[in-house]
Protein backbone atom coordinates (compact mmCIF):
# COMPACT_ATOMS: atom_id res chain seq x y z
CA UNK A 1 0.00 0.00 0.00
CA UNK A 2 1.49 3.52 -1.10
CA UNK A 3 0.26 6.59 0.83
CA UNK A 4 0.69 9.55 -1.71
CA UNK A 5 0.18 12.91 -0.23
CA UNK A 6 -1.85 15.18 -2.30
CA UNK A 7 -0.95 18.62 -2.27
CA UNK A 8 -4.00 21.17 -2.23
CA UNK A 9 -3.80 24.45 -4.13
CA UNK A 10 -2.56 27.26 -1.39
CA UNK A 11 -5.82 29.79 -1.03
CA UNK A 12 -4.64 33.36 -0.52
CA UNK A 13 -6.09 34.71 2.40
CA UNK A 14 -7.96 37.99 1.70
CA UNK A 15 -7.68 37.14 -1.88
CA UNK A 16 -9.48 34.04 -2.88
CA UNK A 17 -10.38 35.17 -6.53
CA UNK A 18 -8.23 36.17 -9.44
CA UNK A 19 -7.70 40.18 -10.03
CA UNK A 20 -10.92 41.27 -11.57
CA UNK A 21 -12.64 38.34 -11.22
CA UNK A 22 -15.35 37.70 -8.19
CA UNK A 23 -16.91 34.72 -7.09
CA UNK A 24 -20.11 35.93 -8.41
CA UNK A 25 -19.28 37.09 -12.20
CA UNK A 26 -22.57 38.15 -13.05
CA UNK A 27 -22.63 39.87 -9.52
CA UNK A 28 -24.67 43.19 -8.37
CA UNK A 29 -26.23 45.36 -11.31
CA UNK A 30 -24.32 48.46 -11.21
CA UNK A 31 -26.43 51.16 -9.47
CA UNK A 32 -28.68 48.82 -7.64
CA UNK A 33 -29.43 49.42 -4.16
CA UNK A 34 -29.32 47.71 -0.71
CA UNK A 35 -32.60 47.07 0.68
CA UNK A 36 -31.67 48.28 4.07
CA UNK A 37 -31.33 52.03 2.29
CA UNK A 38 -34.33 51.57 -0.03
CA UNK A 39 -36.02 50.84 3.78
CA UNK A 40 -34.52 53.99 4.76
CA UNK A 41 -35.42 56.18 2.35
CA UNK A 42 -39.14 55.29 2.13
CA UNK A 43 -39.30 56.20 5.92
CA UNK A 44 -37.47 59.51 5.47
CA UNK A 45 -39.22 60.01 2.50
CA UNK A 46 -42.56 60.02 4.47
CA UNK A 47 -41.08 62.39 7.35
CA UNK A 48 -38.97 64.97 5.43
CA UNK A 49 -40.87 67.63 6.01
CA UNK A 50 -41.35 66.91 9.82
CA UNK A 51 -37.53 66.23 9.84
CA UNK A 52 -36.96 69.62 8.09
CA UNK A 53 -38.94 71.67 10.40
CA UNK A 54 -37.47 69.70 13.47
CA UNK A 55 -33.28 70.76 11.84
CA UNK A 56 -34.89 74.46 11.60
CA UNK A 57 -35.96 74.72 15.12
CA UNK A 58 -33.08 72.74 16.87
CA UNK A 59 -30.83 75.77 14.87
CA UNK A 60 -32.85 78.47 15.54
CA UNK A 61 -32.86 77.18 19.11
CA UNK A 62 -28.79 77.59 18.81
CA UNK A 63 -28.04 73.38 18.13
CA UNK A 64 -24.92 74.49 16.48
CA UNK A 65 -24.71 71.41 14.11
CA UNK A 66 -28.37 71.69 13.43
CA UNK A 67 -27.48 75.47 12.30
CA UNK A 68 -24.37 74.00 10.28
CA UNK A 69 -26.27 72.15 8.61
CA UNK A 70 -29.42 74.29 7.65
CA UNK A 71 -26.71 77.11 6.35
CA UNK A 72 -25.05 74.30 4.36
CA UNK A 73 -28.58 73.81 2.36
CA UNK A 74 -28.92 77.92 2.08
CA UNK A 75 -25.30 79.32 1.76
CA UNK A 76 -24.02 78.37 -1.86
CA UNK A 77 -20.52 77.13 -1.68
CA UNK A 78 -19.02 79.15 -4.54
CA UNK A 79 -20.61 82.80 -6.17
CA UNK A 80 -20.05 83.80 -9.28
CA UNK A 81 -17.24 86.22 -9.58
CA UNK A 82 -17.36 89.47 -11.25
CA UNK A 83 -14.39 91.74 -12.00
CA UNK A 84 -12.38 92.84 -14.56
CA UNK A 85 -9.90 90.18 -15.44
CA UNK A 86 -7.69 91.45 -18.71
CA UNK A 87 -7.71 89.13 -21.68
CA UNK A 88 -5.07 86.92 -22.07
CA UNK A 89 -4.03 86.13 -25.56
CA UNK A 90 -0.20 85.27 -25.06
CA UNK A 91 1.69 83.84 -22.17
CA UNK A 92 3.29 88.15 -21.85
CA UNK A 93 -0.34 88.99 -20.38
CA UNK A 94 -0.31 87.29 -17.09
CA UNK A 95 1.38 89.69 -15.08
CA UNK A 96 -1.76 92.09 -15.81
CA UNK A 97 -4.45 89.24 -15.23
CA UNK A 98 -2.64 88.37 -11.92
CA UNK A 99 -2.55 92.03 -11.29
CA UNK A 100 -6.35 92.52 -11.68
CA UNK A 101 -6.74 89.40 -9.45
CA UNK A 102 -4.71 90.79 -6.61
CA UNK A 103 -6.25 94.33 -6.73
CA UNK A 104 -9.62 92.39 -6.85
CA UNK A 105 -8.50 90.60 -3.51
CA UNK A 106 -6.77 93.21 -1.87
CA UNK A 107 -10.14 95.59 -2.80
CA UNK A 108 -12.49 92.42 -1.10
CA UNK A 109 -14.37 92.04 -4.09
CA UNK A 110 -13.19 87.71 -4.09
CA UNK A 111 -12.08 85.93 -1.61
CA UNK A 112 -8.48 84.46 -1.03
CA UNK A 113 -9.94 80.78 -2.27
CA UNK A 114 -12.02 82.98 -5.26
CA UNK A 115 -8.14 84.32 -5.72
CA UNK A 116 -6.49 81.11 -5.85
CA UNK A 117 -8.97 79.45 -8.00
CA UNK A 118 -8.85 82.11 -10.59
CA UNK A 119 -5.20 82.08 -10.99
CA UNK A 120 -5.08 78.39 -11.24
CA UNK A 121 -7.70 79.14 -14.13
CA UNK A 122 -5.05 81.84 -15.72
CA UNK A 123 -2.10 79.38 -15.14
CA UNK A 124 -3.64 76.44 -17.01
CA UNK A 125 -4.72 78.86 -19.91
CA UNK A 126 -0.96 80.37 -19.96
CA UNK A 127 -0.07 76.48 -19.97
CA UNK A 128 -2.57 75.78 -22.60
CA UNK A 129 -1.11 78.98 -24.76
CA UNK A 130 2.42 77.85 -24.76
CA UNK A 131 1.76 74.36 -25.55
CA UNK A 132 -0.43 75.63 -28.60
CA UNK A 133 2.62 77.80 -29.15
CA UNK A 134 4.71 75.59 -29.16
CA UNK A 135 2.79 72.83 -31.60
CA UNK A 136 2.81 75.55 -34.17
CA UNK A 137 6.60 76.39 -33.95
CA UNK A 138 7.54 73.05 -33.99
CA UNK A 139 5.16 72.21 -36.97
CA UNK A 140 6.82 74.79 -38.74
CA UNK A 141 10.56 73.77 -38.13
CA UNK A 142 8.95 69.93 -38.98
CA UNK A 143 8.16 71.53 -43.06
CA UNK A 144 10.69 73.84 -43.24
CA UNK A 145 13.17 70.77 -42.64
CA UNK A 146 10.68 68.72 -44.71
CA UNK A 147 10.70 71.19 -47.86
CA UNK A 148 15.01 71.34 -47.81
CA UNK A 149 15.25 67.72 -47.82
CA UNK A 150 13.21 67.66 -50.83
CA UNK A 151 14.59 70.43 -52.89
CA UNK A 152 17.23 69.93 -55.48
CA UNK A 153 20.61 67.98 -54.50
CA UNK A 154 22.41 71.20 -55.83
CA UNK A 155 20.72 73.64 -52.99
Amino acid sequence: MVDEVVELPEQVRGRPFPKGRSGNPAGRRFGSRNKATMAALELLADEAEALTRKAVEAALAGDPTAMRLCLERILPRERAVKFALPPIKSAADVARAMGAVTAALAGGLITPGEAQAIARVVTTFVQTIETSDFDQRLQMLEDRQAQHRSGPPWA
